[in-house]
């Protein structure tokens, strides 16, 4: 069965405070993303977190080994369920990333948050892949980011739901994917490229699915989540 993470991606707190609270019984996964988290810091996602939520931490942290670390090692503390960090940085950022996870979960005995390793975003295609300095296709940059990736020692990856099967090849469908972009038939794709709905999400294996404005820009939020949830379990 796969998880739906509701994505709460606000500018302050109180509007997804509101649709937290509307919809945390029928689903308890959020993700947290940068917009809110810099608004409302380190303190929102405790308080989420104390209400019972389910974090998916969507920071996206790439930087040298040792500043990443840190991060990982701070976000960790916070008690979410998921985190992650960009591929781009490299094995030895992405290895950094691993041991800290580990570490701030022990030290403070907590389950460690599953580590992701973010491919390539969802808003690019190959045009934008090339135009960035890969010389490649998208699906050939995902090859190599979930190679490094799996060598690093991590959970598993986010990426787009056309890579599924690519993933699934290369490590297992044990190797966790968490699949942004999802839209529902009939629903506007936005800035998202490389897109599925959440029923072929599903069928293509996806262990996560993340789903944001579909449901927050609806004129009746809880009522599209019910529906989309009702797709992903009917898949």
């Amino acid at each position: 069965m796969s998880t739906t993470f509701l994505a709460l991606d606000f500018p302050s707190k109180e509007p997804a405070l509101a649709l937290v609270k509307k919809t945390i019984a029928l689903n308890p996964y959020f993700k947290v993303g940068l917009e809110l988290y810099v608004a409302e810091g380190p303190d929102f996602v405790r308080a989420l977190a104390a209400e019972g939520a389910k974090i998916f931490l969507d920071l996206k942290f790439h930087d040298i080994p040792n500043t990443v670390a840190g991060a990982v090692r701070s976000a960790a503390s916070l008690g979410v369920a998921y985190q992650n960090v960009h591929c781009g940085g490299g094995l030895e950022m992405l290895k950094a990333a691993v041991a800290a996870n580990a570490e701030a979960a022990a030290k403070l005995s907590l389950p460690a948050p599953k580590l992701l390793g973010v491919t390539v975003l969802t808003s690019l295609d190959d045009q934008a892949i090339q135009q960035i300095g890969f010389p490649r296709s998208a699906s050939a940059q995902v090859k190599q980011f979930v190679e490094l990736a799996q060598e690093a020692g991590l959970d598993g990856v986010v990426c787009s739901a056309q890579e599924l099967p690519l993933v699934q090849s290369l490590a297992g469908k044990d190797f966790l994917t968490m699949v942004p972009g999802i839209r529902p038939s009939g629903a506007a794709s936005g800035d998202q490229k490389r897109t599925l709905t959440p029923a072929e999400a599903v069928r293509a294996g996806a262990h996560c699915l993340v789903v944001g404005r579909p449901v927050t820009a609806a004129p009746n939020p809880v009522q599209a989540l019910q529906d989309i949830l009702a797709e992903v379990a009917s898949a």
